[in-house]
Protein backbone atom coordinates (compact mmCIF):
# COMPACT_ATOMS: atom_id res chain seq x y z
CA UNK A 1 0.00 0.00 0.00
CA UNK A 2 1.31 3.44 -0.93
CA UNK A 3 2.03 5.91 1.83
CA UNK A 4 -0.30 8.93 1.76
CA UNK A 5 2.68 11.21 2.43
CA UNK A 6 3.96 10.47 -1.10
CA UNK A 7 3.21 13.03 -3.86
CA UNK A 8 0.11 12.13 -5.90
CA UNK A 9 2.29 11.67 -8.98
CA UNK A 10 4.14 8.79 -7.32
CA UNK A 11 1.06 6.60 -6.78
CA UNK A 12 0.93 3.46 -8.96
CA UNK A 13 -2.63 4.21 -10.07
CA UNK A 14 -3.24 7.83 -11.05
CA UNK A 15 -6.68 8.84 -12.30
CA UNK A 16 -7.75 12.06 -13.96
CA UNK A 17 -11.52 12.57 -13.72
CA UNK A 18 -13.24 15.38 -15.60
CA UNK A 19 -16.77 16.46 -16.42
CA UNK A 20 -17.47 17.75 -19.90
CA UNK A 21 -20.38 18.94 -21.95
CA UNK A 22 -19.69 19.95 -25.53
CA UNK A 23 -16.11 21.09 -24.86
CA UNK A 24 -14.00 17.91 -24.79
CA UNK A 25 -10.78 19.96 -24.96
CA UNK A 26 -11.01 20.22 -21.17
CA UNK A 27 -9.44 16.74 -21.13
CA UNK A 28 -6.38 17.61 -23.23
CA UNK A 29 -5.93 21.02 -21.61
CA UNK A 30 -5.98 19.50 -18.11
CA UNK A 31 -3.74 16.62 -19.14
CA UNK A 32 -1.23 19.12 -20.58
CA UNK A 33 -1.29 21.21 -17.39
CA UNK A 34 -0.76 18.16 -15.18
CA UNK A 35 1.77 16.19 -17.17
CA UNK A 36 3.66 18.81 -19.21
CA UNK A 37 3.37 22.25 -17.63
CA UNK A 38 3.20 21.20 -13.98
CA UNK A 39 5.33 22.98 -11.43
CA UNK A 40 7.09 20.39 -9.30
CA UNK A 41 6.32 16.69 -9.70
CA UNK A 42 4.19 16.06 -12.80
CA UNK A 43 0.97 14.08 -12.47
CA UNK A 44 0.88 11.75 -15.47
CA UNK A 45 -2.38 9.79 -15.28
CA UNK A 46 -2.42 6.06 -15.81
CA UNK A 47 -6.08 6.40 -16.77
CA UNK A 48 -8.56 9.13 -17.66
CA UNK A 49 -12.28 8.99 -16.89
CA UNK A 50 -14.76 11.37 -18.43
CA UNK A 51 -18.24 12.04 -17.05
CA UNK A 52 -20.62 13.52 -19.58
CA UNK A 53 -23.97 13.39 -21.39
CA UNK A 54 -24.82 11.31 -24.47
CA UNK A 55 -24.01 14.15 -26.88
CA UNK A 56 -20.91 15.04 -24.87
CA UNK A 57 -19.68 11.45 -25.10
CA UNK A 58 -20.09 11.40 -28.88
CA UNK A 59 -18.24 14.68 -29.29
CA UNK A 60 -15.42 13.48 -27.00
CA UNK A 61 -15.10 10.26 -28.97
CA UNK A 62 -14.88 12.08 -32.29
CA UNK A 63 -12.62 14.91 -31.15
CA UNK A 64 -10.30 13.07 -28.77
CA UNK A 65 -10.22 9.38 -29.71
CA UNK A 66 -10.74 9.23 -33.47
CA UNK A 67 -7.94 8.69 -35.96
CA UNK A 68 -8.43 12.24 -37.22
CA UNK A 69 -8.22 14.66 -35.45
CA UNK A 70 -7.74 12.42 -32.38
CA UNK A 71 -6.44 15.25 -30.16
CA UNK A 72 -5.80 13.00 -27.15
CA UNK A 73 -3.63 10.63 -29.18
CA UNK A 74 -1.93 13.61 -30.84
CA UNK A 75 -1.01 15.20 -27.50
CA UNK A 76 0.41 11.92 -26.18
CA UNK A 77 2.47 11.59 -29.36
CA UNK A 78 3.68 15.21 -29.38
CA UNK A 79 4.92 15.04 -25.79
CA UNK A 80 5.93 11.36 -25.74
CA UNK A 81 3.67 10.50 -22.81
CA UNK A 82 3.55 6.91 -21.55
CA UNK A 83 0.45 4.81 -22.34
CA UNK A 84 -2.69 6.17 -20.68
CA UNK A 85 -5.89 4.18 -20.51
CA UNK A 86 -8.59 6.34 -22.10
CA UNK A 87 -11.25 4.98 -24.41
CA UNK A 88 -14.95 4.42 -24.86
CA UNK A 89 -15.04 2.28 -21.70
CA UNK A 90 -13.77 5.16 -19.56
CA UNK A 91 -16.32 7.68 -20.88
CA UNK A 92 -19.19 7.50 -18.40
CA UNK A 93 -22.55 8.71 -19.68
CA UNK A 94 -24.94 9.94 -17.00
CA UNK A 95 -28.28 8.14 -16.96
CA UNK A 96 -31.82 8.81 -15.81
CA UNK A 97 -33.99 6.70 -13.53
CA UNK A 98 -34.83 4.31 -16.38
CA UNK A 99 -31.19 3.74 -17.23
CA UNK A 100 -31.38 5.82 -20.42
CA UNK A 101 -28.51 8.14 -21.31
CA UNK A 102 -29.10 11.79 -20.46
CA UNK A 103 -28.87 14.27 -23.34
CA UNK A 104 -28.72 17.18 -20.92
CA UNK A 105 -29.24 18.03 -17.27
CA UNK A 106 -32.24 20.30 -16.96
CA UNK A 107 -34.82 18.93 -14.53
CA UNK A 108 -34.58 18.22 -10.78
CA UNK A 109 -34.70 14.49 -11.60
CA UNK A 110 -31.81 14.90 -14.04
CA UNK A 111 -29.81 16.68 -11.37
CA UNK A 112 -30.50 13.98 -8.80
CA UNK A 113 -29.48 11.14 -11.11
CA UNK A 114 -26.38 13.04 -12.25
CA UNK A 115 -25.37 13.61 -8.63
CA UNK A 116 -25.85 9.92 -7.80
CA UNK A 117 -23.84 8.76 -10.81
CA UNK A 118 -20.96 11.14 -10.11
CA UNK A 119 -20.90 10.24 -6.41
CA UNK A 120 -20.81 6.52 -7.19
CA UNK A 121 -17.79 6.89 -9.47
CA UNK A 122 -15.82 9.00 -6.99
CA UNK A 123 -16.62 6.58 -4.16
CA UNK A 124 -15.38 3.65 -6.24
CA UNK A 125 -12.14 5.39 -7.21
CA UNK A 126 -11.33 6.53 -3.68
CA UNK A 127 -11.87 3.01 -2.33
CA UNK A 128 -8.49 2.06 -3.82
CA UNK A 129 -5.69 3.06 -1.39
CA UNK A 130 -3.07 2.79 -4.15
CA UNK A 131 -4.87 5.35 -6.29
CA UNK A 132 -4.42 9.14 -6.40
CA UNK A 133 -7.33 11.02 -7.90
CA UNK A 134 -7.15 14.35 -9.71
CA UNK A 135 -10.57 15.89 -10.33
CA UNK A 136 -11.14 18.68 -12.84
CA UNK A 137 -14.36 20.68 -12.62
CA UNK A 138 -13.60 22.98 -15.55
CA UNK A 139 -16.09 21.49 -18.05
CA UNK A 140 -19.75 20.56 -18.31
CA UNK A 141 -22.69 22.33 -16.75
CA UNK A 142 -22.05 24.15 -13.49
CA UNK A 143 -24.16 21.60 -11.61
CA UNK A 144 -21.96 18.76 -12.92
CA UNK A 145 -18.82 20.51 -11.74
CA UNK A 146 -20.42 21.23 -8.38
CA UNK A 147 -21.48 17.62 -7.85
CA UNK A 148 -18.03 16.33 -8.83
CA UNK A 149 -16.26 18.75 -6.50
CA UNK A 150 -18.64 18.00 -3.66
CA UNK A 151 -18.28 14.25 -4.19
CA UNK A 152 -14.53 14.66 -3.79
CA UNK A 153 -15.10 16.66 -0.63
CA UNK A 154 -17.21 13.78 0.71
CA UNK A 155 -14.82 10.97 -0.23
CA UNK A 156 -11.47 12.59 -0.96
CA UNK A 157 -8.23 11.57 0.78
CA UNK A 158 -4.92 13.39 1.37
CA UNK A 159 -3.49 12.29 -1.99
CA UNK A 160 -6.48 13.53 -4.01
CA UNK A 161 -6.63 16.91 -5.75
CA UNK A 162 -9.26 19.26 -7.19
CA UNK A 163 -8.57 21.83 -9.90
CA UNK A 164 -9.84 24.14 -12.63
CA UNK A 165 -7.82 24.71 -15.80
CA UNK A 166 -7.17 28.26 -17.03
CA UNK A 167 -6.48 29.12 -20.68
CA UNK A 168 -4.89 32.36 -21.86
CA UNK A 169 -6.67 34.72 -24.25
CA UNK A 170 -7.65 34.45 -27.05
CA UNK A 171 -7.45 30.65 -26.98
CA UNK A 172 -10.02 30.28 -24.20
CA UNK A 173 -12.88 31.13 -26.55
CA UNK A 174 -11.69 28.95 -29.41
CA UNK A 175 -13.42 25.65 -30.07
CA UNK A 176 -10.44 24.54 -32.14
CA UNK A 177 -7.84 24.84 -29.38
CA UNK A 178 -6.94 21.66 -27.50
CA UNK A 179 -3.48 22.21 -26.01
CA UNK A 180 -0.29 24.25 -26.56
CA UNK A 181 1.65 22.45 -29.25
CA UNK A 182 5.45 21.96 -29.02
CA UNK A 183 5.70 23.36 -32.57
CA UNK A 184 4.07 26.17 -34.49
CA UNK A 185 0.46 25.49 -35.44
CA UNK A 186 -1.71 28.25 -36.86
CA UNK A 187 -5.31 28.39 -35.65
CA UNK A 188 -7.96 30.64 -37.15
CA UNK A 189 -10.28 32.22 -34.61
CA UNK A 190 -13.84 33.44 -35.26
CA UNK A 191 -13.58 36.69 -37.20
CA UNK A 192 -10.55 35.54 -39.15
CA UNK A 193 -7.78 36.28 -36.64
CA UNK A 194 -4.82 33.90 -36.82
CA UNK A 195 -2.92 32.73 -33.71
CA UNK A 196 -0.17 30.23 -32.98
CA UNK A 197 -1.13 27.47 -30.54
CA UNK A 198 2.52 27.18 -29.48
CA UNK A 199 2.09 30.56 -27.74
CA UNK A 200 -0.89 29.50 -25.60
CA UNK A 201 -0.56 29.36 -21.84
CA UNK A 202 -2.39 26.69 -19.87
CA UNK A 203 -2.26 26.76 -16.07
CA UNK A 204 -3.95 24.81 -13.36
CA UNK A 205 -5.70 26.48 -10.43
CA UNK A 206 -5.69 23.95 -7.59
CA UNK A 207 -8.75 24.26 -5.37
CA UNK A 208 -8.35 23.29 -1.72
CA UNK A 209 -11.21 21.22 -0.34
CA UNK A 210 -12.27 20.03 3.09
CA UNK A 211 -12.48 16.25 3.28
CA UNK A 212 -15.55 14.95 5.11
CA UNK A 213 -14.60 11.32 4.60
CA UNK A 214 -13.69 10.82 8.26
CA UNK A 215 -17.30 11.52 9.26
CA UNK A 216 -18.92 8.92 7.00
CA UNK A 217 -20.00 5.51 8.32
CA UNK A 218 -18.10 2.57 6.88
CA UNK A 219 -21.25 1.37 5.11
CA UNK A 220 -21.30 4.52 2.99
CA UNK A 221 -17.60 4.21 2.14
CA UNK A 222 -17.87 0.63 0.94
CA UNK A 223 -21.51 0.27 -0.13
CA UNK A 224 -23.96 2.09 -2.32
CA UNK A 225 -25.70 5.28 -1.26
CA UNK A 226 -27.21 8.18 -3.13
CA UNK A 227 -25.70 11.65 -3.17
CA UNK A 228 -28.40 12.92 -0.80
CA UNK A 229 -27.88 10.03 1.64
CA UNK A 230 -24.13 10.63 1.70
CA UNK A 231 -24.50 14.38 2.21
CA UNK A 232 -27.01 13.78 5.01
CA UNK A 233 -24.65 11.32 6.72
CA UNK A 234 -21.82 13.85 6.58
CA UNK A 235 -24.09 16.62 7.89
CA UNK A 236 -25.23 14.51 10.82
CA UNK A 237 -21.66 13.48 11.62
CA UNK A 238 -20.67 17.14 11.86
CA UNK A 239 -23.75 18.18 13.83
CA UNK A 240 -23.65 18.43 17.65
CA UNK A 241 -24.07 14.90 19.07
CA UNK A 242 -27.50 13.92 20.37
CA UNK A 243 -28.58 10.60 21.88
CA UNK A 244 -32.12 9.34 22.25
CA UNK A 245 -32.91 6.05 23.97
CA UNK A 246 -36.15 4.15 23.41
CA UNK A 247 -35.80 1.37 25.98
CA UNK A 248 -39.23 -0.08 25.30
CA UNK A 249 -38.41 -0.64 21.62
CA UNK A 250 -34.71 -1.47 22.22
CA UNK A 251 -33.62 1.31 19.88
CA UNK A 252 -31.41 4.36 20.04
CA UNK A 253 -30.97 7.38 17.82
CA UNK A 254 -27.39 8.66 17.58
CA UNK A 255 -25.79 10.94 14.97
CA UNK A 256 -29.24 11.03 13.36
CA UNK A 257 -29.35 7.27 12.78
CA UNK A 258 -31.84 4.90 14.39
CA UNK A 259 -30.67 1.37 15.16
CA UNK A 260 -31.33 -1.47 17.57
CA UNK A 261 -29.17 -2.51 20.51
CA UNK A 262 -29.23 -5.87 22.33
CA UNK A 263 -30.76 -5.55 25.82
CA UNK A 264 -27.48 -6.10 27.71
CA UNK A 265 -25.65 -3.39 25.78
CA UNK A 266 -28.64 -1.04 25.76
CA UNK A 267 -28.95 -1.31 29.54
CA UNK A 268 -25.26 -0.55 29.99
CA UNK A 269 -25.46 2.49 27.69
CA UNK A 270 -28.52 3.66 29.61
CA UNK A 271 -26.64 3.52 32.93
CA UNK A 272 -24.16 6.08 31.64
CA UNK A 273 -26.71 8.08 29.64
CA UNK A 274 -28.87 8.61 32.71
CA UNK A 275 -25.87 9.69 34.77
CA UNK A 276 -24.83 12.16 32.06
CA UNK A 277 -28.40 13.45 31.87
CA UNK A 278 -28.34 14.09 35.62
CA UNK A 279 -24.85 15.58 35.59
CA UNK A 280 -23.48 12.86 37.87
CA UNK A 281 -19.82 11.95 38.26
CA UNK A 282 -17.96 9.17 36.37
CA UNK A 283 -18.03 5.61 37.70
CA UNK A 284 -15.22 3.13 38.34
CA UNK A 285 -15.70 -0.28 36.73
CA UNK A 286 -16.66 -3.20 38.97
CA UNK A 287 -13.65 -4.99 40.51
CA UNK A 288 -12.16 -7.56 38.18
CA UNK A 289 -12.98 -10.68 40.20
CA UNK A 290 -15.12 -9.31 43.01
CA UNK A 291 -18.87 -9.00 42.29
CA UNK A 292 -20.18 -5.48 42.93
CA UNK A 293 -23.74 -5.30 44.28
CA UNK A 294 -24.19 -1.58 43.57
CA UNK A 295 -23.25 -2.06 39.92
CA UNK A 296 -25.68 -4.96 39.72
CA UNK A 297 -28.50 -2.79 41.08
CA UNK A 298 -27.97 0.19 38.78
CA UNK A 299 -27.67 -2.14 35.76
CA UNK A 300 -30.80 -4.16 36.56
CA UNK A 301 -32.83 -0.97 37.01
CA UNK A 302 -32.16 -0.15 33.35
CA UNK A 303 -32.68 -3.71 32.20
CA UNK A 304 -36.15 -3.80 33.76
CA UNK A 305 -37.25 -0.86 31.61
CA UNK A 306 -36.59 -2.89 28.46
CA UNK A 307 -39.72 -4.61 27.15
CA UNK A 308 -40.12 -8.26 26.27
CA UNK A 309 -37.11 -9.74 28.06
CA UNK A 310 -39.01 -12.40 29.99
CA UNK A 311 -36.58 -15.30 30.50
CA UNK A 312 -33.62 -13.25 29.29
CA UNK A 313 -33.94 -10.94 32.27
CA UNK A 314 -34.26 -13.87 34.66
CA UNK A 315 -31.06 -15.38 33.23
CA UNK A 316 -29.23 -12.09 33.69
CA UNK A 317 -30.44 -11.69 37.27
CA UNK A 318 -29.24 -15.21 38.06
CA UNK A 319 -25.86 -14.51 36.44
CA UNK A 320 -25.53 -11.35 38.53
CA UNK A 321 -26.94 -12.88 41.72
CA UNK A 322 -23.86 -11.96 43.76
CA UNK A 323 -23.18 -8.76 41.82
CA UNK A 324 -21.52 -7.55 38.60
CA UNK A 325 -17.81 -8.22 38.19
CA UNK A 326 -15.27 -6.58 35.91
CA UNK A 327 -15.38 -9.37 33.35
CA UNK A 328 -19.11 -8.98 32.74
CA UNK A 329 -18.74 -5.20 32.56
CA UNK A 330 -15.81 -5.19 30.11
CA UNK A 331 -17.39 -7.85 27.87
CA UNK A 332 -20.58 -5.87 27.33
CA UNK A 333 -18.76 -2.54 27.16
CA UNK A 334 -16.62 -3.96 24.33
CA UNK A 335 -19.71 -5.26 22.51
CA UNK A 336 -21.41 -1.89 22.87
CA UNK A 337 -18.38 -0.11 21.44
CA UNK A 338 -18.22 -2.45 18.43
CA UNK A 339 -21.91 -2.00 17.64
CA UNK A 340 -21.71 1.80 17.85
CA UNK A 341 -18.62 1.89 15.64
CA UNK A 342 -20.21 -0.44 13.10
CA UNK A 343 -23.41 1.60 12.93
CA UNK A 344 -21.91 5.09 13.05
CA UNK A 345 -18.33 4.79 11.83
CA UNK A 346 -16.16 7.74 12.89
CA UNK A 347 -19.30 9.57 14.06
CA UNK A 348 -19.50 7.08 16.96
CA UNK A 349 -16.79 8.84 18.98
CA UNK A 350 -19.06 11.09 21.13
CA UNK A 351 -21.31 8.14 22.02
CA UNK A 352 -18.60 5.76 23.24
CA UNK A 353 -18.18 5.24 26.97
CA UNK A 354 -14.90 6.93 27.92
CA UNK A 355 -12.56 5.61 30.63
CA UNK A 356 -11.04 9.03 31.22
CA UNK A 357 -7.68 8.12 29.69
CA UNK A 358 -5.82 8.04 33.03
CA UNK A 359 -5.64 5.75 36.02
CA UNK A 360 -7.65 5.04 38.01
CA UNK A 361 -10.12 4.47 35.20
CA UNK A 362 -13.48 6.12 35.71
CA UNK A 363 -16.14 5.69 33.06
CA UNK A 364 -18.62 8.19 31.67
CA UNK A 365 -20.65 9.17 28.63
CA UNK A 366 -19.25 12.55 27.73
CA UNK A 367 -22.43 14.22 26.45
CA UNK A 368 -24.05 17.34 27.85
CA UNK A 369 -27.39 16.78 29.62
CA UNK A 370 -29.35 18.65 26.93
CA UNK A 371 -28.08 16.21 24.28
CA UNK A 372 -29.71 13.13 25.89
CA UNK A 373 -33.33 12.16 26.18
CA UNK A 374 -35.56 9.14 26.56
CA UNK A 375 -38.77 8.39 24.70
CA UNK A 376 -40.37 6.67 21.70
CA UNK A 377 -38.53 6.91 18.39
CA UNK A 378 -40.28 7.19 15.07
CA UNK A 379 -38.07 4.68 13.21
CA UNK A 380 -39.18 5.65 9.71
CA UNK A 381 -38.42 9.34 10.13
CA UNK A 382 -35.51 8.77 12.47
CA UNK A 383 -37.00 11.34 14.83
CA UNK A 384 -38.67 11.34 18.20
CA UNK A 385 -42.44 11.55 18.24
CA UNK A 386 -42.09 13.81 21.25
CA UNK A 387 -39.94 16.90 21.49
CA UNK A 388 -39.45 16.96 25.25
CA UNK A 389 -35.75 16.53 26.01
CA UNK A 390 -36.16 15.67 29.67
CA UNK A 391 -39.03 13.23 29.84
CA UNK A 392 -40.36 11.10 32.62
CA UNK A 393 -37.59 8.63 31.83
CA UNK A 394 -35.14 10.97 33.54
CA UNK A 395 -36.95 10.32 36.79
CA UNK A 396 -36.47 6.56 36.58
CA UNK A 397 -35.43 5.19 39.97
CA UNK A 398 -31.79 4.38 40.64
CA UNK A 399 -31.37 2.16 43.64
CA UNK A 400 -27.55 2.33 43.44
CA UNK A 401 -25.44 5.10 44.85
CA UNK A 402 -24.49 7.88 42.40
CA UNK A 403 -20.84 8.08 43.36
Amino acid sequence: MTNVSEPPGDYPRRILVAVTGLSPQIVTETLYALAIAAEGTPFVPTEIHLITTRSGAEKARLALLSDDPGWFHQLCHDYELPPIRFGADTIHVLRDGNGDALDDIRSPDDNRHAADGITELVRDFTADPDCALHVSIAGGRKTMGFFLGYALSLYGRPQDRLSHVLISEPFEASGGFYYPTPFSRVLELPGGRLVDTANALVTLAELPFVSLRHGLPEALLTGHASYNQTVEAARLALAPPELQLDLAARRVRAAGKVFALPPAELALLSVFARRALRGESPLPAPPKELPDVEWKQRYLVELRWIDGLLGERDDTERALKRGMDGSYFSTHLSKLRKILQRELGPAAAPYLISDGGTRPRRYRLDLRPGAIWYGPINARAGQSVTSTAHSAWEAAPDTAHSS
